[in-house]
């Protein structure tokens, strides 16, 4: 079993027997029909992936890597608010007229700072500490830019990623205040896995711990039956990523620097209504 299907299955069954309904409460998303979406959940997941041991991604039901990376890159690497530039439609509900989802996810991670070293994105910064200031304790990212909260479509669901090099390994930390754990778990999960292994290959380290700290762990009531059947199932052994190593520069990743060895995994073929 691969240890990410089993955490997987453990939080879920977790939070079924003992998460707490919000029914008693006016929520905020709603079905397309405009029923509200209710949730039951847990606070305070901690989850750790050894990178070195197998690359994160669900067995138990298919993920879809190649557009999990699109997504990656169109924050971190294009650092993008306009659904434009994504090649899949997952952001589509929440664009205005023009595409932009406004001052959210990339549009933050592409602001200038001035630094003593000049200036730099939140991302340059990341890539120059990795390289020449490894030993330092403040190598991270903060998408939640309370100022331009009004501004943003969406506010950030995981919104800090805090790097730390042990000898020649890059360990990161996943902060998300919220988290679907249906439609956005597995998903996350392995985004922010490829990018561990991503920043460590152009800085000369190894991939390590990747450490994911959700806050709110939910899962919707329309949801639950789908869940009850995607945990039930046997897990499938991890299979092996497989990066281009002759990619040395962040911003010469692409979806398709990035491969699946191995990947066997169950089909869902009952379709997964989206709470908005």
């Amino acid at each position: 079993m691969s240890r990410v299907d089993d955490l997987f299955i453990q939080n879920c069954r977790d939070i079924l027997a003992h998460g707490t309904w919000d029914t008693d409460q006016n929520v905020r998303p709603r079905w397309e029909d405009g029923t509200p979406a209710h949730t039951v959940k847990m606070f305070g997941i901690v989850n750790r992936y050894d990178l070195r041991a197998e690359f994160p991604i669900q067995t138990i039901r298919r993920m879809y890597l190649r557009s999990a990376v699109d997504e990656l890159l169109w924050i971190w690497q294009k650092k993008s608010n306009s659904i434009h530039d994504l090649a899949s439609n997952i952001w589509d509900a929440w664009a205005d007229e023009s595409g932009s989802i406004g001052k959210a996810y990339g549009y933050q991670l592409g602001v200038k700072h001035v630094y003593p070293e000049g200036e730099m994105d939140q991302v340059d910064r990341v890539l120059y500490d990795l390289k020449n200031n490894p030993a330092s304790r403040r190598i991270m990212t903060n998408l939640y830019n309370h100022q331009d909260l009004g501004e943003m479509a969406l506010y950030p669901c995981a919104y800090s990623m805090t790097f730390n090099v042990s000898g020649k390994t890059l360990n990161a930390i996943l902060n998300q205040r919220s988290q679907d754990m249906l439609t956005a778990n597995g998903w996350n999960v392995m985004q922010y896995a490829a990018l561990v292994h991503m920043m460590a290959q152009v800085s000369g380290l190894e991939a390590g711990e990747l450490v994911h700290v959700i806050a709110d762990a939910h899962i919707y009531d329309r949801h639950v039956p789908i869940v009850e059947e995607i945990i039930s199932r046997k897990p499938f052994e991890a299979p092996r990523l497989l990066l281009d190593p002759a990619v040395t520069d962040f911003y010469e990743f692409t979806p398709g620097s990035l491969k699946l060895e191995g990947y066997q995994f169950h089909e869902l073929d009952t379709k997964i209504p989206v709470a908005i």
